[in-house]
C-alpha cells in the first residue's frame, strides 16, 4: 500500500483529513519532544480501530511532512506513489490521481 492510499484509508476511517487529524495530533501534543510513534498507534487503535501501518504512515507526516523519499515514486511496487507529495486536504479535493 502507498503512504498515500494509507493516508486516505485513515481518511475513510476517520472521517477526517490528514491535516484535520495533523491538528488533533498537536492537540495532544504528540509533535512535541519526548512524544513516540507509539503513541499514535495507540490513538489511532482505540480511537479509530486503525493498525500499525496506517498510524505509522501518518507518524511520518507528523514528524517527517508531507514529502516522501523519490524511491516510492514510479516504481512498479505495491508501495508505489505518484508524487513526493503527499496530500493532505482529503481525496474528494486532490488535484490528480493517486497512481
Amino acid at each position: 500500500m502507498s503512504f498515500q492510499a494509507y493516508l486516505d484509508t485513515v481518511e475513510d476511517r476517520t472521517g477526517r483529513t490528514p491535516r484535520e487529524l495533523l491538528d488533533l495530533a498537536r492537540e495532544r501534543g504528540l509533535d512535541q519532544p519526548g512524544a513516540k510513534a507509539g503513541d499514535v498507534v495507540a490513538w489511532f487503535k482505540d480511537d479509530y480501530g486503525l493498525g500499525r501501518g496506517h498510524a505509522m504512515a501518518f507518524w511520518h507526516v507528523l514528524t517527517k511532512g508531507p514529502t516522501i523519499a523519490e524511491k516510492h515514486v514510479g516504481t512498479d511496487g505495491t508501495h508505489r506513489d505518484a508524487t513526493t507529495e503527499l496530500w493532505l486536504d482529503g481525496r474528494a479535493t486532490r488535484p490528480v490521481p493517486v497512481g
